[in-house]
């Protein structure tokens, strides 16, 4: 399978991480020793199903490397635009492929074990998007303290999580709704009222199960979204502040 990385994020000065990056890619921090970006490919080129890499927000690997074949891009507007980019040029240098692995370069305990497992039930299924959520239990069992954004549903509390999968064919039907909701993927209420007061309302009031929301948000972007629920906390856990920083790096100094 194909896998694109988005790389582009740059911390903006007042921003919680631009004291450590000072105008430079968020990708590139330094996590126990590894920049995050070269944790996030040493993970996909150890998996079995991962064939080919695209990065991109990065005009050089900056002294990374990656085992694996793989493509450059440069940063464009927003994370739509990269998302779009890099299935454009995925679906230009191979035709043949269907389905594209979404990774953000900003989750470094991500292991090849991960990767394939969320392979293996992309591979396995005819959803068009696939969607990662941790619970609340499990994200703080593994990392306490984190202070992850959770929405409350009826029947769990959950995260997002940063590996995600899209079908290729879904280009021809990505409306301004998607670039929307990526825009506002830190703030699930906004996302929610995006996709429709009945949505809003129903997260409020904690009416809505997992069910529901994944049935209401499937119809709204014409799609069929699957939302698989994770064991691993890892996907949940990405570097948005210093303290999450923190916490990365004392756990993956821990695991070696």
């Amino acid at each position: 399978m194909e896998a694109l990385i988005t790389a582009g994020g740059i911390p903006l000065p007042g921003e919680p991480l631009y004291e450590y990056t000072r105008g430079g890619p968020k990708a590139l921090l330094s996590v126990s020793g590894q920049p995050m970006l070269q944790r996030v490919i040493n993970a996909l080129a150890g998996s079995r199903k991962i064939t080919h890499i695209t990065i991109i927000g990065l005009k050089e690997l900056s002294g990374l490397t990656c085992p694996l074949p793989f493509t450059l891009l440069p940063n464009q507007s927003d994370m739509l635009a990269n998302i779009l980019t890099g299935m454009r040029e995925i679906t230009s240098r191979n035709p043949g492929a269907e389905q594209v692995l979404l990774v953000a370069s900003d989750i470094p305990a991500l292991t090849s074990e991960m990767v394939d497992w969320m392979v293996d039930i992309v591979e396995k299924s005819d959803a068009d998007l696939f969607y990662n959520v941790i619970s609340r239990q499990v994200m703080e069992s593994r990392y306490p303290g984190s202070r992850r954004t959770y929405t409350r549903l009826k029947d769990m509390e959950i995260c997002g999580g940063d590996l995600s999968a899209l079908r290729l064919d879904v280009l021809n039907n990505l409306s301004d709704l998607w670039g929307r909701l990526i825009a506002s993927r830190k703030n699930p209420l906004k996302q929610a009222s995006i996709m429709g007061f009945g949505l809003l309302f129903q997260l409020l009031t904690r009416q809505a199960t997992l069910e529901d929301a994944a049935r209401i948000i499937s119809d709204r972007l014409g799609v069929k979204g699957k939302v698989i629920i994770s064991p691993y906390a890892e996907l949940g856990m990405d570097a948005d502040k210093p303290f999450q920083l923190e916490i990365l790096q004392k756990d993956l100094a821990a695991r070696g």
